[in-house]
């Protein structure tokens, strides 16, 4: 008879089966070329508004965490909205798997603009990690694009080495060698071009890493993210973690009391199928219908977002 250790052990490894076979089905809506009009133009005449996502965590807790949704204006950078709401992240951390974690939490943050203001609805995201460049070609930003219809960038501030991809000497020598505004391609084994390292600002001499996440090319992808830098990471995620973290020290680090504890995940179809069903929609421009079984295990949020303007 299995002990509990195995059983728990065998319910986490159907949970990632799980996972990977909804990556595996989400990718194939992945869109790897532009999808827009403003997106042909070498100003990107047209764009107005440009989303940046982040969820920042309670130092020392890993499961309470700040999810953030910036709006910045276009081509000014200025913040248009936001929305900051505390939750409690029920799935762990398992590189590769990372969107099973956050992204819900994402997904409900865009709910919220479209019912609260859906004229600061973004017509692209900047996303706080990979696109394509990940262990299954799905990371993070095509999993938002995907559940959402939005055009989404994969920002990472590290190499993720999978496929080929090292930060070996000849890496290391390719981004000394960048100036500002530079970029060079990052193949995989193959050949094929998973994405850029981008030297964007002149005041950093570290690199971003770009990939597309849907309905955007990755040269227009790298060229919005240099417009959209006066530091190295893009203002719309660099005002989506600042406003993050504020927002934990302002609310919860001066009279913290720990958000209740979520239940242990699980691997079970039902359970599995709680959080996105709860979460999912589509916006206008998306002709995907996704199955209400795309979700994390466990989890419950906990809003804590004040009543107030929605946007600054």
């Amino acid at each position: 008879m299995a002990s509990e250790g195995e059983r728990e052990a065998r319910l986490e490894e159907e949970t990632l089966r799980s996972w990977e076979r909804e990556q595996a089905e989400l990718k194939a809506n992945v869109i790897e070329q532009d999808t827009q009009e403003w997106q042909s133009s070498p100003s990107f005449a047209g764009l107005k508004r440009v989303g940046g996502v982040d969820l920042s965590y309670v130092k020392g807790d890993d499961t309470s965490a700040c999810a953030s949704l910036v709006v910045l204006s276009y081509p000014n950078l200025e913040v248009l909205y936001e929305d900051c709401c505390m939750v409690s992240v029920g799935a762990p951390y398992v590189a590769g798997f990372l969107a099973f974690r956050e992204v819900p939490f994402l997904v409900e943050a865009l709910q919220r603009l479209e019912e609260r203001n859906p004229a600061h609805k973004p017509q692209v995201l900047l996303v706080d990690g990979n696109g394509i460049l990940h262990h299954r070609g799905f990371g993070m930003a095509c999993h938002l694009g995907v559940l959402t219809g939005l055009p989404c960038i994969g920002v990472a501030k590290n190499l993720l080495q999978v496929d080929g991809l090292a930060s070996d000497e000849l890496h290391k020598e390719q981004i000394q060698d960048l100036q500002d505004g530079d970029s060079f391609p990052l193949p995989s084994s193959s050949g094929r071009i998973l994405g850029m390292a981008l030297r964007s600002c002149a005041k950093s001499t570290k690199p971003v890493y770009i990939s597309v996440g849907h309905k955007m090319s990755l040269p227009s992808a790298v060229r919005l993210v240099r417009s959209c830098c006066k530091y190295r990471i893009p203002e719309p995620i660099r005002q989506a973690d600042i406003r993050s973290r504020e927002y934990i020290r302002k609310h919860l680090e001066a009279t913290f009391t720990p958000l209740p504890k979520p239940e242990r995940w699980r691997c079970s179809e039902e359970v599995h199928a709680q959080r996105l069903a709860s979460v999912a929609f589509k916006y206008s421009s998306s002709p995907i219908s996704f199955p209400g079984r795309l979700s994390i295990s466990g989890g419950r949020k906990m809003a804590f977002l004040p009543e107030g303007p929605d946007w600054v």
